[in-house]
């Protein structure tokens, strides 16, 4: 199976934001056994975080464009999750992209306020590695396959089209 492409050519991208090694590297090493993103940028904070969507600090140069999906853990040191999807959602340019809590708390406060601050879902991850990985390639599918977004290059209702 050959990895999802956009339609048009442009690589899949996703954004991880997670500072549990062990579970970046899950994350990766599904994405990669399901073949569901060309690349994926991981940091393990939610300054980085912040610093590579708005191009700023040690991502200042980084090459323009926006991730496709970003998979956001709540738990994160120098700036929590939470204020990370405020920030995304505040801003116009980073609104219409897709952020999946991807998490291990199951607490109703931390669900609630997600949504509150326009989260697209929420998921806590399994304990099981197999599971997990499914769990991974069916939200690499969905949100990168399945589900219709108006991605930036495409043309806006305000267009015309």
């Amino acid at each position: 199976m050959t990895k999802l492409m956009r339609l048009q050519g442009e690589p899949l991208k996703i954004l991880l934001v997670e500072d549990n090694i062990d579970h970046a590297e899950l994350v990766s090493r599904s994405l990669e056994e399901h073949n569901v993103a060309n690349f994926m940028s991981h940091v393990s904070d939610g300054q980085s975080a912040l610093d590579y969507l708005f191009r700023q600090g040690a991502y200042a140069d980084r090459e323009p464009g926006y991730p496709h999906l970003i998979l956001l853990d709540l738990r994160l040191p120098k700036v929590d999750g939470m204020e990370v999807l405020r920030q995304i959602k505040e801003s116009s340019d980073l609104i219409a992209i897709p952020v999946v809590i991807l998490t291990t708390s199951e607490q109703d406060i931390d669900v609630a306020k997600a949504y509150e601050y326009h989260a697209n879902s929420y998921v806590v991850k399994p304990i099981d590695f197999s599971k997990f990985s499914e769990l991974i390639a069916d939200l690499g599918y969905y949100w990168l396959s399945w589900n219709h977004h108006p991605w930036k290059d495409k043309p806006s209702v305000s267009q015309g089209n």
